[in-house]
């Protein structure tokens, strides 16, 4: 599935997300989510900020402008990591794209 910058994306419902000692911990909920050999999976501040925007309310152009003014970077990186990050996701059915 290719991922664009008009679509939205949320978190599955099949993983629960914490925060510990500020790393953002997700954990899956049933099988099949993530890579058969791990269990967790931690997330640094960029991951955190992205993943608190997967709502489904911005597209991801949104969610990307945002973060280009929040950490004072160049659109066309945060927009190509983004893409990367969120294709990820997505195929570990850690998020959904609506």
């Amino acid at each position: 599935m290719d991922i664009t910058l008009d679509q939205t994306c949320v978190t599955s419902e099949d993983v629960v997300a914490r925060i510990i000692e500020d790393e953002l911990i997700i954990v899956p909920l049933v099988s099949g989510i993530g890579d058969m050999d791990d269990e967790l999976y931690t997330m640094n501040e960029t991951g955190r900020a992205i993943w608190s925007r997967l709502t489904g309310e911005k597209t991801l152009r949104g969610i990307a402008n945002d973060l280009a003014e929040e950490f004072s970077a160049p659109q066309e990186v945060i927009e190509k990591d983004l893409l990367g990050l969120i294709t990820e996701l997505v195929r570990r059915k850690m998020v959904v794209v609506q």
